[in-house]
């Protein structure tokens, strides 16, 4: 999971920081946002997103993955989760994540536990609940008036210039 994201992800808070303190809006409120009543508020998408892609990258990796507490409620508490996050997947050696190919994945889904090919955990697992909480959370944002865009969400493009 792209470290890229996950950093667009904390650039997108900041401006939801800004857009909260110009409002005088109290950050817990935008941190308790949700697109509709059944859905995860922006807290949690985050916290899910952050937990896609450490416990994805800890599975892939052969390791047990930390236990982060859900307990942030404002957007400087998203915030570093997302830098907690991003600095834990950076420690992992990407060659134990190589290695994963070929084996069979166990992970929690609920109450079950769950196994799968690597690749399949990752393409078809990981990725999609990391973007889908990511994007979530992104529109949870701008639905509540947060000037963010595309170039937002995508983050920096690395190796991009004009031809």
């Amino acid at each position: 999971m792209s470290s890229r994201k996950r950093e667009a992800l904390s650039g997108v808070l900041d401006k939801a920081a800004a857009y909260c303190a110009a409002r005088k809006i109290e950050p817990e409120v935008l941190a308790g946002t949700r697109l509709f009543p059944n859905m995860f508020a922006l807290a949690r998408q985050v916290q899910l997103s952050s937990d896609f892609a450490k416990n994805g990258a800890s599975r892939l990796a052969g390791i047990d993955p930390p236990k982060f507490e859900d307990t942030e409620t404002t957007i400087d508490a998203l915030k570093d989760r997302i830098a907690r996050t991003i600095a834990y997947v950076k420690s992992i050696d990407p060659k134990q994540i190589d290695a994963s190919a070929g084996r069979d994945v166990v992970f929690p889904q609920g109450p079950n536990k769950m196994k799968t090919p690597a690749e399949n955990f990752l393409f078809n697992v990981c990725l999609p609940n990391f973007y889908f909480h990511a994007t979530t959370a992104y529109a949870i944002l701008r639905q509540s008036g947060v000037e963010i865009g595309k170039r937002d969400y995508l983050g920096s493009i690395p190796d991009l210039s004009p031809a």
